[in-house]
C-alpha cells in the first residue's frame, strides 16, 4: 500500500518486488496520481453553531459547491503517489568467488587510473588473457570510483561495444556484464557515457539466448532510470516497437525484464506526453492486460511488473478511456476475485505483490472522470476485499490501506456497495480496522461517512451496529485529522438519525466532545455537535442543517 517504507526494487530480476506504500506523500510533478476521495463530506463551514436561520440562497449554494470541488481536487492531489525509481543488478558470482560470508556482498576497492588503464589495455589486446582481463574489469566496475575513471578513458566504451558485438559468445556475454555493471551506476555521467550502446542493446533483444536478452533488458532499464538523454535517444531508435515485439515472447524471464524496462519508461516525467502515446499506439496495452490477468498461470513475476505498468499508465490521466475500452475494469475485477479465491488454500509466494498494484489500478480507474459510464456492481468484490484484508492484515499491513482506498472509491457515490456492505454483515469487520493505523482509521471513518451520507436508512443501520462505542475511543486519539473525520461521521449520524445522538450522550459522548472545544482545528465542529446533542429529540435545530445539505444534492 504501515505508514510503510517506500516500494523498492529488488537487486535481482528473479526476486519479487516488495510494494509497501507511502501515506499521502508530496508528489513528483508527474505523479502518478492516486485517486482522490470522491467524497460527499461536509466542509468545515457547515459546522457553524446555527440555531436559527433560513436556507442558503443561490449564490451561497454555488459557493459551497465550488468549495467542495476545491476540497476534492486537493484530496486527489494529496493522494498522488511519489514514484521511486531504482535499479536491478543481475549477477551470477558465488559468495565464495566474491570472498563474502553468509551471502554478504564484498565490494572491490577503487583502482587507480593506471590500474584501470592497464585493465583496459588487457581487454584491448588480442591475447588469450583477454577474457580474464574482461572478468577482472567486470569485478572492478562494481566500484563507483572505478566506473567513473573507466568511462573517462578514451576508447573505453568503444572497446566494450566492440566485444559486445563480436561473434565470440563468451566475450560478448562478458562485455554485456561489464556494460550492465556500468548501467547500475548512480552517476548520470556514467549512464550518458553508455549512450553509444543503446542501439545495440535494442538489436540484441531479438536474440536467441534468453540469458543474454534478459541481461540486455535490465541494462536498458537501468540506463532509462538514470538519464533523460538515454530515454530521448531510445524513443527514435524504436524502443517501443521493439518492446511490443518482445512482449510476445514465451519466456517468463524475458517478459519480467521487459516489464522492468517499460515500468521505468512509464515513470519518467515526460511519459504522459512522449512515451504513453507511443505505448497506446502499439499492441503493448492488450498484452500487458493479458499477462497481468494470467499471472497465476504464466508467472507472477511478469504479472507484477505489468500490473505496475498499467498503474503508471492509469495515473497519467491520458489513457484510461483506451484501457476501459480494452475491458480493463471487468478484467481486473475478475482477476482480484481469482486472487482472493487463492488465499484460503495454496496462495503462491508473493501474491501480495500482485494484489497491491491490481488494487491501485481498480481504485484509480474508479476515481477517474473519463466520461464513460463504468459500473461494477458485484457483491463478490466486497467479499474478496475482506478476504484479502483478513489474510494480509498481520503480515503485510500495507495491503490494508490499499483495500480501504478501493472500498472508499466503491462506496463514495454508489448506493449499491453501501447497501451490500451492510447486508453482507461486513461492517463489524470494517470497524475492527479502526485502530490499525492512522491511515486505516482515516479511511475506515471516510467509508463510514460515505455510507452515512446516503441517508436515514443507512444511518439507522450504522446505529444498530456497535459503531458508537468504537467512536468514543477514536475521539480520544491525539491525531486531529482522525478526530476531525470522526466528528464528520457523528454529524452525519446525528443529522440523519437523531436517536444516535441520544445514545451517544448516554455513552459519555458529551464529555468526549467537550475536550476538543479548545483545539483550534476542531473546536467549531465540536461545539456544533454539542449544540445538536443539547437539543430535545426532534427539535428544529436540525432544519438549518437539512437546508445546507440541499446545496450538495
Amino acid at each position: 500500500m504501515p505508514a510503510a517504507p517506500p516500494r523498492a526494487r529488488p537487486s535481482s530480476a528473479s526476486s519479487p518486488r516488495p510494494c509497501p506504500l507511502r501515506v499521502l506523500p508530496t508528489p513528483r510533478p508527474r505523479g502518478p496520481p492516486r485517486p482522490g476521495l470522491s467524497l460527499l463530506l461536509l466542509p468545515a463551514a457547515m459546522w457553524g453553531r446555527r440555531r436559527y436561520g433560513a436556507g442558503l440562497g443561490g449564490r451561497g449554494a454555488e459557493e459551497l459547491r465550488a468549495r467542495r470541488r476545491e476540497r476534492e481536487a486537493a484530496l486527489r492531489k494529496a493522494r498522488r503517489q511519489e514514484q521511486l525509481v531504482s535499479k536491478r543488478l543481475l549477477r551470477e558470482d558465488t559468495t565464495a568467488e566474491e570472498g563474502g560470508q553468509d551471502g554478504a556482498e564484498i565490494m572491490p576497492d577503487p583502482l587507480s587510473e593506471d590500474e584501470v588503464l592497464e585493465l583496459l589495455r588487457g581487454v584491448q589486446s588480442g591475447s588469450e588473457d583477454r577474457k580474464r582481463s574482461l572478468s577482472c574489469l567486470r569485478w572492478a566496475l562494481r566500484n563507483k570510483e572505478t566506473q567513473q575513471k573507466f568511462v573517462r578513458l578514451e576508447g573505453s566504451i568503444r572497446t566494450l561495444i566492440g566485444l559486445f558485438t563480436s561473434s565470440l559468445a563468451d566475450m560478448q556475454m562478458e562485455a554485456a556484464r561489464c556494460l550492465h555493471e556500468l548501467s547500475h551506476s548512480s552517476d548520470p555521467a556514467v549512464a550518458e557515457a553508455c549512450l553509444p550502446v543503446t542501439s545495440y542493446l535494442l538489436t540484441y533483444l531479438s536474440g536467441h539466448s534468453i540469458e543474454f536478452t534478459e541481461l540486455c533488458l535490465y541494462t536498458l532499464g537501468n540506463l532509462v532510470v538514470e538519464s533523460e538523454a538515454v530515454r530521448k535517444q531510445l524513443l527514435p531508435q524504436g524502443i517501443i516497437p521493439v518492446l511490443a515485439s518482445c512482449i510476445q515472447s514465451p519466456h517468463e524471464a524475458v517478459l519480467e525484464g521487459l516489464g522492468y524496462v517499460l515500468s521505468q519508461l512509464l515513470q519518467a516525467k515526460e511519459a504522459p506526453t512522449e512515451i504513453i502515446p507511443l505505448v497506446l499506439d502499439s499492441v503493448l496495452p492488450q498484452h500487458m492486460l493479458r499477462l497481468v490477468c494470467s499471472g497465476l498461470k504464466a508467472g507472477i513475476g511478469a504479472a507484477v511488473e505489468f500490473a505496475w505498468c498499467l498503474h503508471y499508465i492509469i495515473c497519467s490521466h491520458t489513457a484510461n478511456t483506451a484501457l476501459l475500452s480494452l475491458g480493463a475494469l471487468p478484467a481486473l475485477t475478475s482477476l482480484l476475485l481469482d486472487l482472493a479465491s487463492e488465499i484460503p488454500e495454496d496462495a503462491p509466494e508473493g501474491l501480495e505483490l500482485l494484489i497491491c498494484p491490481v488494487l491501485r489500478c481498480l481504485s484509480n480507474l474508479l476515481a477517474e472522470e473519463t466520461g464513460c459510464e463504468v459500473q461494477i456492481q458485484d457483491e463478490r468484490l466486497l467479499i474478496a476485499l475482506f478476504l484479502i484484508l483478513q489474510c494480509f492484515l498481520q503480515q503485510h499491513p500495507f495491503i490494508v490501506q490499499e483495500c480501504l482506498w478501493l472500498l472508499n472509491n466503491l462506496t463514495a457515490d454508489e448506493h449499491f456497495f453501501c447497501s451490500a456492505l451492510l447486508s453482507l454483515d461486513l461492517l463489524p469487520a470494517l470497524l475492527q480496522l479502526l485502530p490499525c493505523s492512522q491511515m486505516a482509521s482515516m479511511l475506515v471513518l471516510t467509508i463510514l461517512c460515505n455510507i452515512a451520507e446516503k441517508g436515514p436508512a443507512y444511518c439507522q443501520q450504522l446505529h444498530q451496529q456497535p459503531a458508537l462505542p468504537l467512536l468514543l475511543p477514536t475521539l480520544a486519539l491525539p491525531d486531529p485529522k482522525v478526530v476531525g473525520q470522526c466528528l464528520e461521521l457523528l454529524h452525519l449520524l446525528f443529522l440523519h438519525w437523531p436517536e444516535a445522538a441520544a445514545d451517544f450522550v448516554r455513552q459519555g459522548g458529551h464529555q468526549a466532545l467537550e475536550q476538543h472545544q479548545s483545539t483550534p482545528e476542531l473546536q467549531e465542529r465540536a461545539r456544533a455537535l454539542l449544540d445538536i446533542i443539547g437539543q430535545p429529540l426532534g427539535a428544529s435545530a436540525f432544519s438549518p442543517c437539512h437546508a445546507m445539505l440541499s446545496a450538495f444534492s
